[in-house]
């Protein structure tokens, strides 16, 4: 057998016989590692016969009977109606965020139904996870652990115990004596990810795969690894904050435009039925520089508050600073506003902050963010029940948002008596014109 050393880029998967700094198919910097092939030195065919195709035909069937339910209404909403027998999911995260918190709660509730739950870890031992599951309430006894990091060994153990359900943890981790490199390189990482989806595929067994994400809040491993799952999940939030949102990045059976929204608690993950009024939850009554906006999770209409402080600089260059909301895209209204509004600005510090820990990026909610800011540098109270919908112009003009008779609806529902949309106001003067 001859060795063959290869370099491969851990983004994209693009191989090179020699290393360089710079991926030219991705154009990733410093992500190329060494890897050593076996190579033979005669190559051989083997002779395969033909398989009879057949006929394309729509079969009806009851999908639903095929899925396993959850108790957590937003868990079904985002998995498309429960765990689907037979899928593979890759659930990531940050570190901390509380993706063992919410497998593990998963584990509890398939087993509840009388399933068998396998549990592999190859981070934390069996200590570990039955602490986690004992400070979070749950039932043990139908949950199955193997502490384990060879994917010959983990299958093998699968084979012979027979589980309903099965959770990896995590991914990165595993290694196999057929792949010469170490545990958590591309190579590996396929290399368990198309065997576990060989298995899942096999035997209509569902399987969980928790993965690792990079500095950059990206999947870690190849980007192989997301064609090869059937679902991606991500469980964002910050740490310092109680909510957590499951977004679907990718989902072969079902939306990806639905996210679930959790509240962290000592008890594990809990659901938020009404998210809208957590988020409004503690509001201060007339204050000034606070706005309310809708935006839009999936399909789902969020209120949210948004807060800007307006104050004189005490340097030559004014600082701009935003939490939650996109830094660029709060120096574009900043700019409109100094020139349709004729607010002078420019010795102004701004900064703007959306509570409770939401991150958005919807341009309907540029009109909120923007009336924030204008009601604190005037000095002037937003009404405590008027909301802001609307997408802002460089022209000064306030554009239509989709869905805008959903956002309505929600903000009536809170009692807003006062929604302020694009059809009641065509530009940034007469919007500013109602502090």
């Amino acid at each position: 057998m001859k060795t063959k050393t290869i370099y491969t880029c851990s983004e994209c998967g693009y191989q090179s016989p020699k290393w360089v700094g710079k991926c030219t198919t991705c154009e990733a910097w410093n992500s190329f590692s060494e890897h050593v092939q076996e190579k033979s030195k005669i190559k051989s065919r083997a002779r395969v016969d033909a398989k009879q195709v057949e006929k394309l035909t729509v079969k009806k069937s009851n999908t639903s009977a095929q899925r396993i339910p959850l108790k957590m209404d937003e868990a079904n909403r985002v998995l498309g109606g429960g765990i689907l027998e037979g899928s593979i999911t890759l659930l990531t995260g940050e570190p901390g965020i509380g993706k063992s918190t919410l497998t593990i709660q998963l584990c509890d509730q398939v087993a509840s139904r009388g399933k068998k739950v396998l549990y592999v870890s190859g981070e934390e031992s069996q200590n570990q996870i039955a602490g986690r599951a004992d400070r979070l309430g749950i039932n043990t006894d139908d949950l199955f652990f193997l502490a384990e990091t060879n994917t010959e060994t983990i299958l093998e153990s699968i084979k012979k115990e027979k589980p309903h359900f099965i959770i990896i943890d995590s991914v990165q981790v595993l290694f196999s004596h057929d792949i010469q490199s170490t545990a958590g390189s591309i190579t590996q990482v396929r290399h368990a990810t198309e065997l576990f989806m060989e298995f899942a595929k096999t035997t209509n067994t569902p399987v969980v795969l928790i993965g690792h994400v990079t500095k950059d809040g990206n999947l870690a491993g190849p980007r192989v690894l997301e064609h090869l799952v059937d679902t991606v999940l991500y469980l964002e939030g910050d740490r310092f904050h109680q909510f957590r949102i499951l977004r679907s990045q990718k989902n072969r059976f079902g939306s990806t435009n639905e996210v679930g929204i959790f509240e962290m608690h000592s008890q594990g993950l809990k659901e938020v039925k009404n998210p809208s009024a957590h988020f409004l939850e503690g509001r201060k009554k007339h204050a000034i520089g606070s706005a309310i906006t809708v935006t839009l999770e999936g399909t789902r209409p969020i209120l949210v508050e948004v807060q800007a402080l307006a104050n004189v600089t005490p340097f030559g260059y004014p600082k701009r600073t935003a939490t939650g909301y996109d830094v660029n895209r709060m120096q574009l209204l900043i700019s409109v506003l100094q020139k349709y509004a004729k607010m002078n600005l420019s010795n102004q510090d701004v900064f703007v902050n959306v509570v409770g820990g939401m991150k958005i990026s919807d341009p309907s909610c540029d009109l909120g963010v923007l009336m924030a800011i204008a009601s604190s540098f005037s000095q002037k109270t937003i009404p405590t029940d008027t909301c802001y919908i609307g997408e802002v112009g460089l022209s000064g003009e306030i554009r239509s948002v989709p869905q805008l008779d959903k956002r309505v609806k929600e903000a009536k529902k809170l009692g807003f008596k006062n929604v302020i949309t694009p059809k009641q106001v065509k530009d940034i003067f007469s919007a500013v014109k109602t502090l």
